[in-house]
């Protein structure tokens, strides 16, 4: 009976597949776009067919999340294609900001560690990137991603293994000392770091001519720039969410889970909790140095007031609010940042404040001090956990 539905399926998704391939030609302007909206259409309709399979997401679930992330990727993808470059932008900046949230998500969420020094790894992740790309010019974007991504696990070791012996406000406090020394740090190395002027990239990251060709046949250069990074970012978001998903539901995550809720259980059981608390702060710590990176790559520059003690509040603020311990809650966080520029910017234009005054140069972390009051009085488990929440309640009074 189950190979039966296979088939049938299997002949629905083949016909989908040919149907949307006939309307992406009729629909795009040049060939060109045709064979790339046809194969946006033609992988996202593979994956909706690869996640409805019967029993996939319980026989094998690696593969559900593979399809489940490559389809979102695909959407987001199609999606930023009609966007305008400052609205690719903040889709970009906040795809960034979704990672580091991750990261913390893990740490904090799933181990039970307290972090305020998450702003101070993404530095480590954008210098890294500055510094490399002046002196390796011609190294592909990718693999300058994962030097970045190596070097944050490598800061996360190092301040991981005497986290092992704090916990609470004491480890907090560790957290909290690197965040704000981490400025005086990098004026230390003016050298390598630029001071406080800090570093621009030697030139502009731009899409290889063939995919131009391909994908933005007719764009300006500003919006195929922009376009690009977008498209890295949203790839590479979509790669860690992935690896994130899997780390959640592995024994890992179990494990980390354990020792979040009863540290005393996981040592009977057989789990070593400094092993385990430094695996989060390297996880977390690679997380947050990939974000910084691509922060970097975005915005062509990085200087150190950026990583300030402020930007590790607003990480923290971000992610009770998106619901801490969750994957969506990253995502949510990183969609709320990615457009909380423009919300502030229309505020300004509603009320008439002075752009310059230093209100409104406040508002960002007034907003996000509200927001997080808010979701503490109403929404304990963020806004995840709430849609969650009333989710299941709507499911029991419907099958009640």
């Amino acid at each position: 009976m189950k190979i039966e539905v296979v088939r049938r399926r299997f002949a629905v998704s083949v016909a989908l597949i040919i149907i949307a391939t006939v309307v992406a030609f009729l629909i795009a302007p040049t060939t060109h776009n045709g064979v790339a909206i046809a194969i946006v259409l033609d992988v996202a309709v593979a994956c909706v067919a690869t996640l409805t399979l019967p029993g996939l997401r319980s026989s094998h679930p690696v593969v559900a999340r593979a399809a489940l992330s490559m389809l979102g990727v695909v959407v987001v993808l199609f999606v930023a294609f009609f966007l305008p470059s400052a609205s690719d932008f903040n889709l970009a900046t906040g795809a960034a900001m979704s990672i580091v949230l991750l990261g913390l998500s893990f740490l904090t969420g799933a181990s039970g560690q307290i972090s305020l020094g998450n702003s101070a790894f993404m530095g480590v992740g954008a210098f890294t990137m500055a510094i490399w790309a002046n002196h390796h010019a011609t190294t592909p974007i990718f693999i300058t991603l994962l030097i970045s991504v190596v070097a944050g696990a490598l800061v996360g070791l190092l301040l991981g293994m005497p986290a092992t012996r704090l916990r609470g406000p004491y480890l907090a406090g560790m957290t909290l000392a690197f965040a704000v020394a981490f400025t005086a740090i990098l004026g230390e190395f003016s050298s390598w770091t630029g001071g406080d002027s800090g570093l621009q990239l030697p030139s502009e990251a731009r899409p290889p001519h063939w995919l131009v060709s391909l994908f933005h046949s007719g764009a300006s250069p500003l919006t195929t720039s922009t376009l690009w990074l977008t498209e890295i970012s949203i790839v590479v978001a979509g790669v860690a969410f992935f690896f994130m998903a899997n780390l959640f539901a592995s024994r890992t995550g179990r494990a980390m889970r354990l020792i979040r809720d009863n540290d005393v259980a996981a040592e009977l059981v057989g789990i070593s909790l400094p092993r385990a608390r430094v695996i989060a702060f390297v996880v977390s710590s690679a997380y947050a140095a990939l974000g910084g990176a691509l922060w970097t790559l975005i915005d062509n520059s990085v200087s150190p007031p950026t990583y300030s003690f402020a930007l590790s509040v607003t990480i923290l603020s971000l992610i009770v609010i998106g619901g801490i311990g969750t994957i969506s809650g990253a995502l949510i966080g990183g969609i709320i940042y990615a457009y909380s520029t423009n919300v502030i910017s229309w505020i300004v234009n509603q009320t008439g404040l002075n752009p310059q005054g230093n209100f409104a140069s406040q508002l960002n972390g007034i907003i996000f001090g509200g927001l997080l009051i808010l979701t503490m009085l109403f929404a304990p488990l963020g806004i995840a956990g709430a849609v969650r929440h009333f989710w299941h309640r709507a499911r029991n009074r419907s099958s009640g």
